[in-house]
């Protein structure tokens, strides 16, 4: 079980993600600016409501390092309000990503996420976020 309180002190970019393939492109930059994330001091976990077996299977077909949380229920999902979109016939929850400060608070939300350059955004917003 992990809790937002385990992240207490720290940046946080939570990203919501489904099994598609852009989710995985996301997935695999998230792994390449890894350490990118770490030197900033930022935390980066993403939730899908895929199980556990899922995600240990998802990240060793593709070695990938990031930390994927599984809300079955997706009880978190919904709390939040993650949209529901479809492609190719296929229903996801759409990319979604949020900024949490080191006190809890979510600071901001991106919604339909563009995949190319999204870490990157990440990364200096949050460093504009401590800033301030």
């Amino acid at each position: 079980m992990v809790k937002l309180s385990d992240f207490a002190g720290k940046w946080l970019v939570v990203y919501f993600k489904d099994d598609t393939p852009g989710c995985t492109i996301q997935d695999k930059s998230f792994t390449a600016r890894r350490t990118d994330f770490e030197a900033a001091g930022i935390q980066v976990v993403g939730v899908s409501a895929h199980d556990v077996a899922s995600h240990k299977n998802f990240c060793n077909k593709f070695a990938f390092s990031i930390d994927l949380l599984s809300d079955t229920s997706a009880a978190l999902i919904k709390a939040l309000g993650i949209g529901r979109a479809e492609w190719k016939g296929m229903k996801f929850w759409e990319r979604t990503s949020l900024v949490v400060d080191p006190n809890g608070i979510i600071r901001r939300v991106y919604e339909k996420v563009n995949l190319e350059g999204h870490e990157a955004v990440l990364l200096k917003d949050i460093e504009a976020l401590k800033a301030t």
